[in-house]
């Protein structure tokens, strides 16, 4: 897509941006409630909450999160020995492994986010109004889409597990 935008500006709205997630996250990250589990641990279970049929293949919710597929094998080895997440083969591939919440993965994530989402709200609308918020929603969801998919996976893998976005609800 060609643009008449300077360069300058878009490097600019880019760090305005960025600086801004990263002010956000570590405001989040620094809540008493992620004591217990990290923001990168809760957003797995978030994601496995989200999954209709209660399973998800690990490479799927490598797509969800932004990790490397190497961390987040760790990270799920991790929250099952803390009895947060069950892994079992994948039905139609043996080589995959599907994964679930537990019953009590299940109760943390709702706990957890509880709070979380209360968190998010008073820190978004201590600065923004609801237009704002409306509007940042549907830049930030333009920004997003604009993105080829491919491009996308391989910024996320290139992160190296930044995480770009803590949007949960409870």
């Amino acid at each position: 897509m060609e643009s008449n935008v300077p360069l300058k500006q878009a490097a600019e709205a880019w760090e305005s941006l960025f600086r801004a997630q990263v002010a956000v996250m570590r405001r989040l990250q620094s809540s008493p409630e992620f004591k217990e589990l990290t923001m990168r641990e809760y957003d797995v279970l978030f994601n496995l909450t989200r999954c209709p049929t209660g399973w998800l293949r690990l490479n799927e919710l490598n797509e969800h999160v932004l990790l490397s597929q190497p961390s987040l094998s760790r990270m799920v080895e991790r929250l099952e020995a803390k009895g947060l997440v069950c892994r079992r083969p994948a039905a139609e591939d043996q080589r995959g492994v599907e994964l679930s919440l537990t019953e009590e993965g299940r109760q943390v994530q709702r706990r957890l986010g509880r709070v979380h989402v209360e968190d998010i709200h008073a820190m978004m609308t201590a600065s923004l109004s609801g237009d704002e918020l409306d509007e940042l929603r549907r830049l930030t969801d333009k920004l997003r889409g604009g993105l080829p998919a491919t491009d996308a996976k391989s910024r996320v893998r290139a992160a190296g597990g930044r995480r770009s976005g803590a949007a949960a609800k409870a």
